[in-house]
């Protein structure tokens, strides 16, 4: 299963836009003021001084961090806003520009601490004997870059007699990326009990898709997960959830090792019901998995590029 990034956008003009979305469909409202200037924001001002429109706007459900654009003076702060009880990193750039420049000059990452902001950008005009806009762009991505994963033991993260691994590393049909090379496919029926293979804190969730094939296109990167992030910054993501009630945890809650968390199910890209478990940490806005050990009552779990065993 992969992750996507997620992508931002705001545009400014004579007057700061504000996209503060919230996760799945969100509106935007446009209002002129008396000085002929058009002005976006998220919620309807106090009587506005012109026909506000309502403008519909789609974001993804899982996205992980917020642009948020500040006007102060004759220059524009640019904030990142982590929805993650987790830390996350950032990088902001512009995909448009004209007569404005950024300090630090963009690119520009940072790392946001859980649920915390940070300021990515100051933006300022170049040349201040003329006007300026651009249009910025975001991506995010879970993890702090500094990680440093310690080499532990895994518990086995499904509670059932025989386990089989339908998919090791390196498998040819989806492990076969960065994020996903050293995961481990475990074949599950859909409701098998689904256990925390390390402690750690519940990062994220995504838990309202209900959708299953083989189209890449369409289903890569959506399926309902848990991400439990560990004390030296590496993240179990447990993948493929069932639908409606796979999901039994709560962002930000702590979970002890062999703890329920989920339900298995078949959701996103997959051929059918199993559980996707990965090892990943953030490698500097790249999402990377990494090998692992893992034990369960008859010894070390045995992996291999196809099928393994106990």
């Amino acid at each position: 299963m992969a992750t996507r990034r997620h992508l931002a956008a705001v545009i400014l003009g004579s007057a700061a836009l504000l996209l503060a979305f919230g996760a799945g469909a969100a509106k935007v409202y446009r209002w002129t003021d008396r000085s002929g200037i058009t002005h976006y924001g998220d919620h309807v001002p106090d009587a506005p001084p012109s026909q506000v429109r309502t403008i519909p706007v789609y974001t993804e459900p899982s996205a992980i961090a917020r642009l948020r654009i500040e006007n102060d003076g004759d220059r524009f702060l640019a904030f990142a806003d982590n929805r993650l009880s987790g830390p996350i990193e950032v990088q902001l750039d512009f995909s448009r520009s004209d007569n404005v420049i950024g300090r630090p000059l963009l690119p520009a990452r940072a790392t946001v601490a859980a649920r915390g902001s940070a300021l990515v950008a100051v933006l300022e005009s170049a040349d201040p004997e003329r006007g300026f806009d651009f249009e910025l762009n975001m991506e995010s991505l879970p993890g702090d870059p500094d990680a440093r994963p310690r080499d532990v033991d895994y518990l086995l993260p499904l509670q059932q007699a025989a386990f089989r691994i339908d998919q090791g590393y390196g498998g040819h049909f989806s492990h076969n990326d960065g994020q996903s090379r050293y995961a481990v496919d475990f074949a599950a029926d859909i409701g098998t009990p689904v256990l925390a293979a390390r402690e750690g804190v519940v990062m994220q969730v995504e838990s309202d898709f209900d959708k299953a094939g083989l189209n890449r296109e369409k289903y890569g990167g959506r399926a309902n997960f848990v991400r439990i992030l560990h004390d030296d910054g590496s993240m179990t993501l447990y993948g493929h959830l069932k639908a409606d009630d796979g999901v039994l945890v709560r962002v930000g809650q702590r979970v002890r090792a062999g703890q329920q968390i989920g339900l298995s199910g078949n959701t996103g890209f997959t051929t059918g019901p199993h559980l996707h478990f990965a090892v990943q940490v953030n490698r500097g806005m790249r999402l990377e998995s990494i090998p692992f050990r893992m034990r369960g009552p008859a010894g070390p779990l045995r992996i291999s590029g196809g099928r393994g065993g106990l």
